[in-house]
């Protein structure tokens, strides 16, 4: 009996694994889009690209990533919040650079849509982002 529930775990796991990372953002009204992924040369790590839409008043709670973010602003304007700092609200064509493991969240507070491109230098085989409980 415990073997089977064992089995089960590992199978629920496997399968959230194997689940594409865009799953993990899709929220109502937030739409990712994976671009590309690829290994880096250095051990371990892969970068993953992905381009994130807010339609008009939709946040995205906090999460982490188990690496460092890059974000560009490619339309409209986004309030990000990483952990205690102040929020800063960037628009089309400002960046921001999250550390690895920091807690953080986006939001458009606007009546149009917002988008964002999102660049992540990751540890290979984590999955890309971890919501806080």
């Amino acid at each position: 009996m415990k073997t089977n529930k064992i089995y089960a775990i590992m199978i629920v796991g496997l399968i959230a694994l194997l689940t594409p990372s865009n799953a993990h953002a899709q929220q109502s009204g937030i739409k990712r889009t994976d671009l590309q992924k690829h290994d880096l040369s250095i051990p371990g790590k892969e970068t993953v690209q992905a381009r994130i839409d807010f339609d008009a008043h939709t946040s995205f709670g906090k999460h982490a990533h188990p690496g460092e973010e890059i974000i560009y602003v490619i339309e409209g304007s986004l309030e990000y919040q990483i952990e205690d700092e102040t929020p800063v609200t960037l628009k089309a064509g400002e960046v921001l650079f999250i550390p690895a493991g920091k807690f953080h969240s986006a939001k458009n507070h606007t009546n149009a849509k917002a988008s964002e491109l999102a660049t992540y230098i990751v540890e290979k085989g984590k999955p890309i982002l971890v919501m806080k409980k």
